[in-house]
């Protein structure tokens, strides 16, 4: 499953996004939807309108979306890295996470202090990147030290490598700047990964505004940003869904801070969504851009990787147009994949493995 940290400085908004965005008053552990696992983790259905389409056409049972796990980090202050705050826990807590998502104040409200006492989104965003920063410092420099001891009087390959490597970062991190700046070859990306480095993970800004404030002018045209007001998303959270769609239309906005934090999250991971449908259930399957056939199987179940024998495709739109299965077959429309197959964002899929 995704899992997306919210990071943020005190009073940018990052609880109430995070609480807004999981539903948290209305945790349903046994539920997908929109469920609270413990008090900083939420399990968060993915919005996917052809599911139901799918479903209709296969009167299927059962409609299972995919999810995204939101982890809402512990508060990050200066000196983080030093363990300043509850920084030994923060950093812990997103090490595991697959991106960052890092919330910035720019919204104005008397009531809520703002910890260095002014709304600045770029100050924010300097001040928790340097925290970064500086945590990965301290974990390469450690590593390049006991890389470089055991090097001595040694002529391999390999340790040379870890340590050019470690080497390189390390003059990276010196500099303030993120290792995911760097490129790197797949040698050096064996040396780099048990490092669980911070700046590796992609990052997303989101910006705490005021209602109907757009286009904030960016913070880093490097790194995406979205535009999210949490307060608005707390009171969308409040509503029934139904309630919640005409309270969008009065705003003139057309999708959720959640849709837009989704969609932005799977372009920044390069995700795609695949699609199976029958009628037992219609659910939809998450894998990064570039999956073949094969290990796609596999997210459905592992075994399914070394039994894959072929898959019929076709897309979603003409499941739905030629009604199922059986009328895809005869329009000319569905696809027979091999084990190159590559799958795309849309895909119906059935796979055919050997038992």
């Amino acid at each position: 499953m995704l899992s997306i940290g919210i990071v943020g400085l005190p009073n940018v908004g990052k609880s109430t996004l995070f609480n807004a965005l999981t539903r948290s008053k209305q945790a349903d552990a046994q539920n997908y939807p929109f469920c609270t696992i413990d008090p900083n983790i939420g399990v968060v259905e993915v919005p996917d309108e052809r599911l139901q389409k799918l479903a209709e056409i296969s009167k299927s049972k059962k409609i299972i979306p995919t999810a995204i796990q939101f982890v809402d980090i512990a508060g990050l202050v200066k000196g983080a890295s030093e363990g300043q705050g509850l920084g030994n826990k923060f950093l812990s807590h997103i090490r595991e996470v697959d991106a960052i998502v890092q919330v910035v104040r720019e919204f104005s409200d008397a009531n809520v202090i703002h910890v260095n006492n002014k709304v600045d989104p770029k100050n924010d965003s300097e001040v928790i990147n340097l925290e970064l920063v500086l945590a990965d410092l301290q974990t390469v420099s450690k590593k390049l030290k006991t890389a470089i001891n055991n090097a001595k009087g040694k002529i391999d390959p390999k340790i040379k490598t870890e340590v050019d490597v470690l080497q390189k970062i390390n003059n990276q991190l010196e500099a303030g700047k993120f290792t995911n700046g760097l490129e790197y070859t797949e040698e050096e990306m064996e040396v780099i990964k048990d490092l669980h480095l911070l700046t590796m993970k992609p990052m997303l800004y989101v910006i705490n505004v005021d209602e109907g404030k757009k286009n904030v002018p960016p913070i880093d045209t490097k790194i995406p940003q979205i535009e999210i007001s949490a307060k608005i998303e707390a009171e969308l959270a409040e509503l029934s869904p139904e309630d919640a769609k005409q309270y969008l239309k009065e705003l003139g906005m057309n999708e959720t801070g959640l849709d837009k934090l989704i969609v932005a999250g799977y372009k920044l991971l390069k995700l795609v969504t695949f699609l199976t449908s029958g009628e037992p259930e219609t659910r939809a399957w998450t894998v990064r851009e570039g999956t073949k056939g094969p290990d796609a199987a596999g997210v459905i179940h592992t075994d399914f990787i070394k039994g894959y024998i072929k898959a019929d495709v076709c897309d979603w739109k003409d499941f739905v147009e030629f009604g199922g299965w059986t009328g895809i077959k005869t329009s000319g429309k569905l696809r027979l994949e091999g084990k190159d197959y590559v799958v795309k964002d849309g895909d119906t899929v059935y796979f055919h493995v050997a038992t």
